[in-house]
């Protein structure tokens, strides 16, 4: 049984801010990292055979104190990344309620295209994107267990790629809280299936928006 660990990067001062970072590479801040190194012996606890990141600095940096205990080397894919929020990156999210309203409103209805106008990557093409890099760094540890350091919006349409979920079922799950995760296991008779969600360490809590 192949089992993947979808683990959403540490607190960063944008989600501090509520500021939409998308694919803006902003680097973790205290907690952040203080988030990862108390995650971190939890998911070596596992026994992980590989990890794989995002190559934005805030994940990176998270599964390097993953990687600083087992001693696996990170490899990186820009797959992984964050949904790109186009023009909406860098903005406050009461800024960009009140400078793209029809747009917000979409977003928060879970519109998988809200606003094309301003370059916000689709959820189908989210979910296609990171899927794929997913399903190609299990697949190179058949029965292995596998860590994945990447975002919050990547994250869930990610792991809803892989287990055929549409943007509704998968609104309904949540976000991931910073540096915590999802876990998926895959058999040759079910598939993949969702095992785990947002589990992490008390030390790893904190409310934050999945952008």
């Amino acid at each position: 049984m192949t089992r993947l660990i979808v683990w959403r990067h540490g607190n960063t001062e944008w989600n501090a801010a509520g500021r939409v970072q998308g694919q803006t590479d902003v680097p973790l801040n205290d907690r952040g990292r203080d988030q990862a190194r108390a995650a971190a012996p939890l998911l070596a606890a596992l026994r992980p055979d590989a990890i794989v990141s995002s190559d934005l600095t805030r994940a990176a940096d998270t599964a390097a104190a993953l990687a600083a205990l087992t001693g696996l080397p990170v490899r990186a894919d820009a797959r992984l990344r964050e949904r790109c929020f186009g023009r909406w990156q860098g903005l406050l999210l009461s800024e960009l309620a009140e400078h793209h309203p029809d747009g917000y409103a979409r977003w928060r209805a879970a519109d998988p295209d809200p606003d094309p106008g301003a370059e916000v990557e689709s959820l189908d093409d989210l979910g296609a994107r990171v899927g794929a890099a997913l399903r190609e760094a299990a697949d190179a540890v058949p029965g292995g267990t596998i860590v994945v350091a990447t975002h919050g919006a990547a994250a869930r349409q990610g792991c809803g790629h892989l287990l055929g979920w549409d943007h509704v079922v998968l609104r309904a799950m949540g976000s991931l809280q910073n540096c915590h995760w999802s876990e998926l296991r895959r058999n040759d008779l079910r598939g993949w299936h969702l095992r785990a969600h947002n589990v992490g360490s008390v030390n790893a809590t904190v409310p934050a928006e999945a952008v």
